[in-house]
Order: C-alpha cells, then structure tokens, then sequence
C-alpha cells in the first residue's frame, strides 16, 4: 500500500457517515466519552513499516495508463522506454512494450506478487530485455561472443549506471539512491534469463514475472489476464510483425554469432535455415562424450 493510498483509507474512514467506526462512537452521550481516533497514529505505523519492508514503495507511486493497463511512471522507465526504441527495430519495441504490460497486468491479477514486485525493476528489465537483438552494424552492445540475452543484461546494466547519476531525486534519501546493486543485479538476472523459464520461474518474483509477461506476447493470455486486456493491448501494439521478426533476427544471430546460439534453443533455426552452420562438436552432448574415459 502507499503512502497515496493510505491517507485515501483514512480520509475515507473520516467522512463516511455510516461506516462502522463511526457508529461506534454514536453510542456516547458526553464527548468526554468518545474514545480517541487511533487511524492517524495506526497508518504511520503501518507506512513505517511498509517503507521499511518494501523501500521501493514510495518510489513507485507515479502512475501512467497505456493501452488501459496501469503501469509506474519514472523518469528511469521513460529513458528505458526511449532507449529501447532507439535500439530495436519497430517490432522489437512493440514486442517489449507487450511484454512490458502483460508483466504488469499479472501483477494487476495477483495481490500477492504486486506487494513483493519491485515494479520500476520489473519495467526496466522488461523494456531492456531485447536490447541484444539490436542488429545495427556499428551497435556498441552486441558483442562477437556472447549470447544475445547476456549482450542485453550486460548494456540494461550499463544503462541504469549512466543514468541514474543524472535523475532527480540523487543523494541522500534520492530516488537513485535506492538503485543498489542488488536492485541492477535483478534487472540483469531478468534479461539474461528471459529465455529459460525452466530456471527463471524459480527466481525472485521480478525475474519470474518478467519472464512470464514476456513469455505471454507468443503463449496468449494466462496467469489471470484476461482476453479482453490481452486484447486491448494488442490493439495499441500489434503483433503481426512479430513472427516474421523473430525468424529474421535469430537467423542473423545464427548466421553471424554462431558460437553463440550453438546447444541453444536458437540452434534449430541455424540447423535449418543458415549455410554451413554445424553445431556437431560444439554441443555439451559433443564434449561429454569426447573428453571423458
């Protein structure tokens, strides 16, 4: 709950005329009688203690509303937002600003994981998540080597250093001072493991909801959403692009970062549609059995 919520429920409670703690108090005959209201001094107790437990909690009050999903508003998630489509082709950025809404709308669906998600960290990490699939011939984030899920975690990482230092809200109680280790350790870890739902899924709750609200842009609506919200979200951003985009982004992977799609789940589309791609001596199956007695 935030602190906006809160002095909601206590405004509430104070001028609603036939609530239940008013007719408790009815029932006195002198004011000298009436017991004390006690919500002022139990709702800075219960913020106290919702700050302390949750420290993002007050960072994540800013909302916007897209393609009738709320979602938080900061001007981190912005700057991801634009940053994300300068380095995508335009189906690359409706893909992730799908994946970015069907995350929150999981959140909107469960109460447990939207009081325990860190909702800039999920945005950020949804809205970064494919920025390896920047095929740009002079990207300064694609490497030669690395998968594209760790090219991606790898420039998210650099992304958040280079501007938290320049937001509103830096220093001392700042906004950019909560953006600790820990906080860009689990925007990396949501990238990189996007693609393994068999581990990620078993993360922490942004890792996972990550994963599934990305996962949900090829899979169709689950996880409490709905087809009438999956399909609003569709109207804003379609999706008639995506398949064709897909193919043609991780053939380029196959084609020109072999070593790194090769034991992967991209390999199929090497095997079927890249010349001369062989994964034969390049699989883990290869070195068990080659270099064990």
């Amino acid at each position: 709950m935030t602190l906006r919520a809160i002095c909601t429920c206590e405004k509430i409670m104070q001028v609603q005329p036939h609530s239940s703690r008013h007719l408790s108090t009815q029932h006195t005959t002198s004011p000298r009688q009436e017991k004390p209201n006690m919500l002022p001094q139990f709702n800075t107790v219960f913020l106290l203690l919702t700050t302390s437990l949750f420290p993002f909690t007050q960072a994540s009050t800013n909302q916007r509303i897209i393609a009738g999903v709320s979602v938080i508003d900061t001007p981190l998630v912005r700057a991801a937002q634009t940053y994300a489509q300068e380095h995508g082709d335009p189906f690359v950025y409706k893909h992730i600003m799908r994946s970015w809404l069907f995350g929150s709308l999981i959140l909107q669906h469960n109460a447990t994981l939207a009081a325990t998600v860190d909702k800039e960290v999920h945005a950020v990490a949804a809205l970064l998540h494919d920025l390896g699939w920047d095929r740009d011939p002079h990207s300064h984030i694609i490497s030669f080597d690395k998968r594209f899920e760790v090219d991606g975690a790898i420039a998210a990482r650099e992304f958040i250093l280079s501007r938290i230092s320049n937001l509103p809200g830096k220093g001392k109680g700042g906004n950019n001072s909560k953006w600790d280790k820990h906080r860009i350790q689990l925007v990396w870890d949501a990238i990189a493991l996007h693609t393994q739902s068999d581990i990620a899924y078993y993360k922490e709750p942004e890792v996972e909801v990550a994963a599934k609200g990305i996962g949900m842009d090829f899979q169709g609506p689950g996880w409490g959403v709905t087809k009438e919200e999956y399909d609003n979200v569709l109207r804003e951003f379609p999706n008639g692009d995506l398949k064709r985009g897909v193919n043609e982004t991780i053939i380029w992977l196959c084609a020109h970062k072999a070593g790194s799609t090769y034991d992967t789940w991209m390999q199929p589309w090497g095997d079927q549609y890249v010349a001369n791609y062989s994964s034969e001596g390049n699989r883990a199956f290869d070195f068990i059995f080659a270099n064990l007695p």
